[in-house]
């Protein structure tokens, strides 16, 4: 299930629905524009806070998923921290691959 959710991820962001960075993500989050937040498995414990807290303030689903060079790699990118889905079904579909993913934390 990961490689479908690593495969939905990719597609979200060649339509152009995801965000990554920790400046435009915390910026989507607080503007109510993030649907889902991804934050990598091996991110320092002040970033994992920070969005656990941000997200849970603004009623936004965040997970720990991957690690910051899957994430990346599914994004055709170097290696990413922290991303952000603004689409509601890109989101849902990710979710849905995550909740049956065991390696994944989910935090609501």
């Amino acid at each position: 299930m990961a490689n479908k959710a690593l495969s939905s991820l990719g597609m979200a962001m060649r339509a152009g629905k995801v965000l990554t960075g920790d400046d435009t993500v915390l910026r989507a989050v607080r503007q109510g524009k993030a649907a889902l937040v991804l934050v990598a498995a091996d991110a320092s414990a002040n970033t994992l806070k920070k969005y656990r807290d941000k997200c849970s303030s603004y009623g936004v689903f965040m997970a720990e998923a991957f690690s910051r060079d899957t994430l990346g790699h599914a994004l055709g990118k170097e290696e990413r921290v922290v991303v952000a889905i603004t689409d509601r079904g890109f989101a849902d579909m990710i979710r849905g691959h995550l909740s049956q993913n065991t390696e994944v934390e989910n935090i609501d």
